[in-house]
């Protein structure tokens, strides 16, 4: 099972979006039949039955053994990864286009841009699985508290120069063999975690 999977078809997106499908996924990250989860969802045996079908179908869930329970056989299926993300290009004709508008400034651009990542890295993930070799990728995350926002705009404006200096000084047009490499670097207000239901 995968940490994450993007998923890239359209069909597949559309039939991990169904809530009760959903829940299944969720409930799969633990291999389990649909007897199993029949009872955890509330749900009769065959309607999970025709859900779990529709996800193997799509490769969202796979199966991982089967028993012989008298004269039944129980297959017990897992989620092919513990979470999902799906890319733009499940909605390719309306894919968000970073080339269209660039501004720097611009939350929409950088949602854009973040699209063409996810984009980007699913293809690549898809190509080194397939390849059976490792993607090699890097990224940095972190939390800053700002002062004021003319300290927000004063750090904006030094990371882009130190990362300015930073291509210039290791991109190489000519480098024989070299391989174009794409750097994202983003900076926004951290979202308030959702709060739980107080019941």
């Amino acid at each position: 099972m995968f940490e994450v999977a993007v998923i890239e078809d359209p069909s597949a997106a559309e039939v991990s979006l169904d809530p009760v499908r959903a829940r299944l996924l969720a409930e799969l990250a633990e291999p389990g039949s649909a007897t199993m989860l029949a009872a955890k969802v509330g749900l009769p045996r065959q309607k999970v039955n025709y859900h779990l079908r529709t996800l193997e179908q799509h490769g969202l869930v796979e199966l991982v053994e089967e028993r012989r329970k008298g004269n039944v056989t129980e297959r017990l299926l897992q989620a092919t990864a513990a979470s999902y993300v799906i890319s733009p290009t499940a909605l390719a004709a309306v894919q968000p286009d970073p080339a269209r508008s660039p501004d720097r400034l611009s939350a929409r651009w950088l949602l854009a841009v973040a699209a063409r990542l996810v984009s980007d890295v699913g293809t690549l993930i898809t190509g080194a699985a397939k390849a059976k070799k490792r993607l090699a990728t890097f990224a940095l995350d972190g939390e800053i508290r700002f002062a004021s926002a003319a300290d927000r705009a004063a750090f904006a404006e030094e990371l882009a120069t130190c990362v300015t200096h930073l291509v210039s000084k290791y991109h190489d047009e000519q480098a024989e063999g070299g391989r174009p490499h794409r750097v994202v670097v983003a900076l926004h207000p951290s979202a308030a975690p959702a709060k739980e239901d107080e019941s």
